[in-house]
């Protein structure tokens, strides 16, 4: 016995049996295979990417004119950041963790997972703060130091906005998983979430090593 043919989202019929889903949730978002909604964050990284080479390179040239006060070798604690950095990358871990929980369907798993995560930012947060802090009792300040001093604000401290930003998005999936639960259906939030954490998390390795470890062995 022949079926009718059903009719799509879009009003086209297709065979019984063979409508493909075309939802931004879906894998067939775009002609590339990649939902609407994940092309748009990897454009956003893109873009982002760009502005923080920006800020990298702008560091590069203010650190080679640098005349007065505190040399990165004199201030930065290589010892520390580097106890921070591993925080953040760890933090990357439970994100991942956490987008497996929810493809499994594990709810419980994925409400702990993102917690470690936001937490883990929090903490690196609560370093970078102490930091900034110990710098500015040091002499070392945004304005009226040096083009170093200037440069190293404004990249660190934009970076450290990013996570924020990525803390606040990961409580508030956490939030919805606890009030009106995040299904396996929406994986998809999660994963687009992850790649903005993982993100945050590669430009503070480059980060750290163009700043930290090349600052200090050339000043």
């Amino acid at each position: 016995m022949a079926h009718a043919p059903v009719v799509d989202q879009h009003g086209q019929q297709h065979p019984h049996g063979s409508v493909v889903d075309t939802s931004p949730d879906s894998g067939h978002g775009t002609t590339l295979g990649i939902s609407h909604r994940k092309l748009l964050m990897w454009a956003f990284l893109a873009s982002d990417c760009m502005f923080f080479m920006t800020l990298i390179s702008n560091f590069v040239v203010y650190f080679t004119h640098q005349q007065n006060g505190p040399k990165p070798s004199e201030i930065l604690n290589i010892p520390y950041t580097s106890i921070s950095a591993f925080v953040l990358l760890m933090s990357s871990l439970t994100m991942v963790l956490a987008l497996s929980a929810i493809q499994r369907a594990d709810e419980r798993g994925l409400r702990i997972w993102l917690l470690a995560t936001a937490l883990l930012g929090s903490v690196f947060l609560g370093g970078q703060y102490y930091e900034f802090t110990s710098f500015y009792h040091e002499g070392m300040k945004l304005v009226g130091t040096n083009n170093f001093s200037s440069a190293f604000f404004t990249l660190t401290g934009f970076h450290g906005a990013h996570v924020t930003i990525g803390v606040i998005w990961l409580m508030s999936l956490f939030v919805t998983s606890l009030v009106r639960g995040v299904g396996q259906e929406h994986s998809l939030n999660i994963e687009i979430a992850g790649l903005y954490w993982h993100f945050v998390d590669i430009v503070w390795i480059i980060i750290f090593t163009a700043v930290y470890l090349m600052g200090t062995a050339l000043s």
